[in-house]
């Protein structure tokens, strides 16, 4: 298992921080505040966007595996019992939290685990969002300020079931521990390793302004190659 980030360095000034740009910013800002360009620890491909134009997310994973295709076949009771489990495993009691939850069906997203109910219910217990590869519903109906970003959208919940808490999962591509630090909008979700975590705020810093002089150049009247050229070696002087 990989080491984790402690919860108590996750102050609230540096979630504001760190949720005021969006997830493709924070992939590069990584890369600064680690030194190493990587080619994972981040989604691929498409979601679907409860709310697409929120404000980034983020929170420790709180994994989860579900299965909607299947018949049941425990006594409900026991089907139950695990759904309380896993409520009781999301609850952060002041640790944000963030919910990823993979649909381990030959078909995911057959049936809808997300919707009206569990957004409500999720955002009352205090975590961030939800990432799944599976499928959500009720658009119009799901909590507001609560972001889930599902692989596709089913009108039926099917046999819907947790199957197993705790485990690690992968969605798309993605492979996530339980107690992950998750930074996730609608272009997708990245991990933030521990030893990324305390030099981000100045990747940040570092890549907005380099991208600053390429954009700012290439809007004014005119704009050659030549200043293209200038603009790229500002960028490049700055650290």
């Amino acid at each position: 298992m990989s080491k984790k980030i402690d919860p108590a360095l996750l102050t609230p000034e540096l979630i504001e921080v760190l949720t005021s740009v969006d997830t493709p910013t924070i992939c590069n800002a990584l890369e600064v505040a680690t030194g190493t360009r990587t080619n994972k620890g981040f989604t691929r491909g498409a979601f679907h966007a409860a709310h697409p134009g929120m404000k980034p997310v983020m929170g420790f994973a709180r994994t989860a595996t579900l299965r909607t295709a299947h018949p049941y076949t425990e006594p409900l009771d026991a089907i139950k019992a695990r759904r309380i489990a896993w409520y009781e495993h999301l609850e952060g009691k002041g640790v944000p939290t963030f919910c990823v939850m993979e649909d381990i069906d030959d078909e995911p997203g057959l049936g809808a685990f997300w919707g009206e109910v569990h957004s409500n219910v999720l955002k009352g217990l205090g975590v961030a969002g939800v990432l799944t590869n599976g499928a959500m519903r009720d658009f119009g109906m799901l909590a507001e300020g609560f972001q889930i970003l599902a692989a596709t959208i089913s009108p039926s919940h099917g046999y819907a079931q947790i199957v197993t808490i705790g485990q690690p999962v992968q969605i798309h591509g993605l492979t996530i521990e339980d107690g992950d630090l998750i930074h996730a909008d609608r272009h997708g979700a990245v991990v933030i390793p521990p030893e990324g975590l305390a030099t981000l705020p100045h990747g940040i810093e570092v890549i907005t302004a380099k991208e600053r002089p390429l954009i700012e150049a290439a809007k004014r009247p005119g704009f050659s190659v030549e200043d293209l050229k200038r603009a790229m070696k500002e960028a490049d002087d700055i650290h």
